[in-house]
């Protein structure tokens, strides 16, 4: 899976991962990160995110990495936000009051493009990456983030072989071979969500749940 699958999933408008809703998850439990007024949160793969709205008008600065200019350009125009371009090597970042996008591939993204981070939201990360790529998001998104950040992790488990991805599969099991041996984790909440997505039913799946991860760095 590489860029030119995304661009062409945006240019065609397949993009039934988005939501227009805030996520319950988040608001429920991204206290738990931490974070005071003001806090930085990485939201990464932020596709274009209403989540994001919501934490900037909860007093969070918040920038997202977004490979798609699609993406991002319907961000701000939907929320009829100005904001101001400057190119970089990488991409181009995309600056606004309170909410920043950096449109570029988050592998190319270092900790020098970012102001320091305080905690991060994944939803709709990690889920969108097949097995082959995880652990290399996982090892570059450790280096992003300072000791002291948390990250709150929200996958999607079903029977991988009723449906392909994005997005997909990530269990109990994934996470911790992915994340814990540079994160401690806690799970905080799985729910039976399929009755909630008559998409995915229409898809065949027979199960889906959704788990909330607490990730926090292990500190040596």
């Amino acid at each position: 899976m590489d860029a030119d699958f995304w661009h062409q999933r945006w240019q065609a408008g397949e993009i039934g991962f988005h939501r227009q809703e805030y996520n319950d998850h988040m608001m429920e439990f991204i206290d738990l990160l931490g974070l005071e007024p003001w806090d930085h949160i990485l939201v990464p793969l932020c596709g274009k995110s209403r989540d994001m709205i919501w934490m900037r008008d909860h007093n969070y600065r918040v920038t997202g990495i977004e490979i798609s200019p699609i993406a991002v350009a319907d961000f701000f125009a939907e929320h009829d936000i100005s904001y101001h371009v400057s190119d970089h090597a990488w991409g181009s970042r995309y600056t606004s009051d309170g909410i920043t996008i950096l449109c570029a591939d988050f592998f190319d993204i270092s900790s020098v493009d970012l102001p320091p981070i305080d905690g991060i939201y994944d939803r709709a990360s990690l889920i969108a990456l097949p097995s082959a790529m995880r652990a290399d998001y996982v090892r570059h998104l450790a280096t992003l983030m300072p000791d002291t950040a948390r990250s709150l992790l929200i996958t999607l488990e079903y029977p991988q072989n009723e449906m392909d991805g994005p997005p997909f599969s990530v269990n109990e099991k994934d996470v911790y071979q992915l994340y814990g041996d540079k994160f401690l984790i806690e799970l905080l909440h799985s729910v039976d969500c399929l009755a909630n997505e008559p998409r995915f039913q229409q898809r065949g799946l027979s199960k889906l749940e959704e788990h909330v991860f607490l990730l926090a760095r292990i500190i040596s």
